[in-house]
């Protein structure tokens, strides 16, 4: 029996059962969540996962951000399945642990969940419920206490939201390195929100 894989844009053969930190690029993870919807499509307007994972890093302290930014990266090539479902696959979860594992051994990330981005992920999320799912009257047990941003969500298009996505990437790599390393970070990059 064939392994399964999937085929990212790039071309990489992604293993599901066994992923390789090489088989990961940055960015397929950037066009794979730029491409999705999150809630599973059921949003007022589109809005994408990569937009979502932006909106998480620019709530984290810098120390944070890219924990932040690749929470959700395994999405890119498992896909974006919705909490109660997610709750009844035990096999699913334990197949997108091991991507995010892969994913975080390939970009020296700690994807372990942090309190501190689980928790941006629940503002993010209080946030998108007000402002993506506005037919959506019920309280939401996981979000008890979380109150949403002060700021409103504007959904970016897929390519605008994979650039930005990019462009968050480099600029928080470069800012790591240059702590790091001592190497100076290019004028003009800027995180993306």
């Amino acid at each position: 029996m064939n392994e399964p894989t999937i085929t990212t844009r790039s071309g990489k053969q992604v293993s599901l059962l066994n992923p390789k930190p090489e088989q990961i690029d940055i960015g397929d993870i950037a066009h794979g969540l730029a491409y999705q919807c999150r809630f599973n499509g059921q949003t007022s307007r589109f809005y994408s996962i990569a937009q979502h994972s932006m909106m998480v890093a620019s709530m984290l302290p810098d120390a944070l951000k890219l924990a932040g930014l690749f929470h959700d990266a395994a999405e890119a090539y498992v896909g974006d399945v919705v909490q109660p479902l997610k709750a009844l696959l035990p096999d699913f979860l334990a197949i997108e642990h091991r991507i995010t594992f892969a994913i975080g051994y390939r970009l020296g990330i700690n994807l372990d969940h942090h309190p501190d981005v689980k928790r941006a992920d629940l503002i993010a999320l209080a946030t998108e419920k007000r402002d993506l799912l506005p037919r959506e009257r019920g309280e939401w047990e996981i979000l008890k206490g979380i109150r949403p941003l002060n700021r409103f969500t504007l959904p970016m298009s897929p390519e605008q939201a994979e650039a930005a996505f990019m462009r968050t990437f480099i600029t928080l790599r470069a800012a790591r390195l240059q702590k790091s390393w001592g190497i100076p970070v290019q004028s003009g990059l800027r995180m993306a929100a």
